[in-house]
């Protein structure tokens, strides 16, 4: 009988293990493994509400509460409103603005009040339509109140603590930059186009807040 050497089996051996890499090379080609996620950039958080809008208020047209932080980085003017004044011609002008600068950021907030004059006698539902059907008025109003005196509503507080002085008269301005903060105020003198008050309200809105 004819002995073969071990030697022999050894080009056997080395074509069985060449066949087993050449099939785990395919395999892992075939399986992949599932590439990693790309990082997701951190979403940058909501703007704190500031003090000065923490507060709600009844919708003029039918006393739904708002929450004035849904203004939170806007420019706000704040006017106190009265439908028989001789400024009650200013609200043309305060929705010129509003159109003009809303996409920029600007909100107009229409305050009405009986305290000056007592030109503001009407029911919330009488004082929304004629804004409306007289001049227009889209911009946000709220319910009738007091603006000045002991029970002055809770923004108007803090608007006279925050810039020394209270409305003189119906259609008296304050203006609130994007941080919150009351920055100045206007007369009643001063109409919605007066140059001075756009030329503020232009370099507030071009801000970051």
């Amino acid at each position: 009988m004819q002995h073969r050497s071990p030697l022999s089996k050894r080009p056997a051996l080395a074509l069985t293990l060449c066949a087993c890499l050449t099939w785990a090379s395919a395999a892992q080609a075939a399986d992949p493994k599932p590439a990693a996620a790309p990082a997701q950039p951190p979403v940058a958080a909501a703007p704190a509400c500031p003090a000065l809008l923490r507060h709600t208020f009844p919708r003029l047209q039918d006393d739904a509460p708002q929450n004035l932080c849904q203004y939170t980085g806007k420019v706000l003017l704040v006017v106190n409103t009265a439908s028989y004044c001789g400024f009650t011609s200013q609200y043309e002008g305060l929705e010129q603005l509003y159109a003009r600068f809303q996409g920029k950021g600007l909100v107009v907030l229409g305050f009405p009040s009986n305290q000056f004059g007592s030109q503001e006698p009407g029911s919330s539902r009488e004082i929304a339509d004629f804004c409306f059907n007289t001049y227009g008025v889209k911009f946000p109003m709220f319910a009738k109140s007091d603006v000045r005196g002991d029970n002055a509503n809770a923004l108007y507080v803090e608007l006279a603590r925050a810039t020394g002085t209270t409305p003189k008269w119906n259609f008296y301005k304050y203006v609130v930059d994007r941080s919150g903060q009351a920055v100045d105020s206007f007369s009643s003198l001063t109409t919605p186009n007066d140059g001075r008050l756009v030329k503020l309200l232009e370099k507030l809105l071009a801000s970051p807040q």
